[in-house]
């Protein structure tokens, strides 16, 4: 075998090796960086659904209560099962960190969300009877506030 047979059949040299190993490391590190960023934040989205749905549901549920005010008897702290018009729910704030059924019974996997609500007559673009509501849920740092509104539209 000639000498120029010899050299195309070598393969790598060590420095080569070194070059090679230096450059898949780098690029494993960069890929696993961005993997971790990923999975730390992959948890926010499900917070941000899950605040938005207790918003969503508890506004539904005053939408759905007549408008003119009503007697009702005192509820408890967190409940919510002796409202019986838009108005009942102003100034509803159940203690930090605590979500309830609406007869109250806190809900033991929504620990650690808030909610609070107002509501507030306004006008509402030529609207002779409107409500304002205002639903605030918030969970550490993250705070969303969801409106709506309520008329007396069977006057």
């Amino acid at each position: 075998m000639s000498s120029r047979a010899r050299r195309s059949h070598r393969g790598f040299t060590i420095v080569e090796m070194m070059v090679a190993i230096i450059v898949l490391g780098v690029g494993l590190a960069g890929v696993l960086l961005a993997f971790g960023v990923v999975t730390r934040g992959s948890a926010d989205p499900v917070i941000a659904q899950q605040m938005l749905a207790i918003a969503e549901e508890l506004l539904e549920e005053i939408q759905l209560k007549p408008y003119a005010a009503l007697p009702n008897a005192a509820p408890a702290p967190c409940a919510r099962n002796t409202f019986n018009d838009v108005g009942d729910y102003n100034g509803y704030a159940p203690p930090a960190g605590t979500i309830c059924f609406i007869d109250g019974t806190p809900i033991p996997s929504l620990a650690g969300y808030s909610v609070r609500v107002q509501v507030q007559t306004a006008a509402l673009a030529g609207v002779a009877a409107a409500k304002r509501i205002v639903v605030t849920v918030t969970r550490g740092n993250d705070k969303l506030v969801l409106t709506g509104w309520r008329t007396d539209f069977a006057s």
